[in-house]
């Protein structure tokens, strides 16, 4: 899978441009606030349906305007797309445009994972120390791209554990009673244990990857190369082995239903996919306490590689690599590496600097907004 063209209109500092992309190494060169990061935001908004760095669309809307556009041209296996991304400002009523190949999409769920992207950023380096929160997102995002019917039920599950929250409070502060509160249970159990299911299994063979990535680049690093990572499911269940999801739906009812009071007290939910997260282990000890920063940042990248070989062994073909300026967060030797390991994989990244990198690599020259082809 590759982008081969984006074109943008009114989108953060770009009044228009269009940019075309190698099937290689594509750097986006430029001095900082010059648009490298605005041009890889708009690539990641197709993959993911929103931007890595506010919530909201309405910040995507060039100053002054009352709207932005942005479409991708991306080839897969079997044939070239068109993705096309419309929203307005606040001061616009109107809802988003989402389109593939010309027709209108109903919901921005449906342009989820035609275009699929690896992001890495600097924040994703922080990964291991970082809060559960942090680490369940990069678990939604990576499987909502492969996935359709795991983002209908995380959607559902967020949906009715807002539900069951307000009806905890208004419980809590004696306004309502509690006969409604046993189906939200119900419907919360069931989402969880298919939501429990999917991370599972994901996190169990994203493990298998870190402990290769990890190795060889400890080895390239000069590090020791003999430490063993391993990330672990974490879960409110406190159960480790793996579950099915009929099980998995045993657990959390249970739970749910006898820890009403405690609940209720609370004025939340206390059990749930809410409260997942990945522990990651070097050698049996928690990375976030025990290991080095080096260490961390290797576990990042390997990680990160390996949500990309999940995602080639899901479809048969590698997702697009975006780079926004993490090289220079890395010393020389895992810059290499990180490179090294993308030879056959598109990469789109930004930098201030000249990476080590092959002299084919595709640059392009970032001013003000405008993208100039060296």
């Amino acid at each position: 899978m590759i982008a081969k063209r984006v074109i943008y209109r009114n989108f953060r500092n770009i009044s228009e441009a269009e940019i075309e992309f190698s099937p290689g190494v594509n750097v986006l060169i430029g001095n900082n606030a010059e648009g490298k990061t605005n041009a890889l935001e708009g690539i990641y908004l197709m993959a993911s349906g929103k931007s890595f760095r506010s919530p909201r669309e309405r910040d995507m809307v060039k100053f002054g305007e009352s709207f932005f556009e942005a479409s991708l041209i991306m080839e897969d296996s079997e044939r070239e797309q068109e993705l096309y991304f419309k929203a307005y400002s606040g001061e616009i009523t109107k809802r988003r445009e989402c389109k593939k190949n010309g027709v209108t999409l109903s919901k921005i769920s449906e342009l989820i994972g035609v275009f699929r992207a690896v992001l890495f950023c600097p924040e994703h380096l922080a990964i291991v120390k970082a809060g559960p929160s942090e680490r369940r997102s990069f678990l939604d995002i990576a499987i909502c791209q492969l996935k359709p019917v795991y983002l209908k039920s995380l959607q559902k599950f967020n949906k009715i554990l807002t539900q069951r929250n307000a009806l905890l409070k208004q419980i809590s502060d004696g306004i309502a009673d509690e006969s409604l509160l046993e189906v939200y249970s119900e419907q919360l159990a069931r989402e969880s244990a298919f939501i429990y299911r999917t991370r599972y299994e994901y996190i169990k063979r994203l493990s298998e990857f870190v402990k290769v990535f990890f190795s060889e680049l400890s080895k390239s690093s000069g590090d020791d190369a003999r430490e063993v990572p391993e990330l672990v499911y974490k879960n409110s269940l406190k159960i480790t082995e793996q579950l099915s999801e009929a099980e998995a739906y045993e657990h959390y009812i249970r739970l749910l239903k006898t820890n009403t009071i405690r609940e209720i007290g609370a004025g939340v939910t206390l059990y749930g996919s809410h409260k997942d997260d990945i522990e990651i282990y070097l050698d049996s000890k928690e990375a976030r306490q025990f290991a080095s920063q080096g260490q961390q940042r290797s576990l990042a990248l390997a990680m990160k590689l390996g949500e990309g070989e999940i995602s080639k062994e899901y479809s048969g073909e590698y997702p697009v690599f975006l780079f926004d300026d993490v090289l220079s967060e890395l010393d020389p030797k895992r810059q290499r590496f990180l490179l090294s390991k993308l030879g056959d994989r598109q990469v789109i990244m930004t930098t201030c600097t000249p990476p080590p990198v092959e002299s084919d690599a595709h640059f392009v020259s970032v001013e003000g907004g405008r993208y100039l082809f060296s």
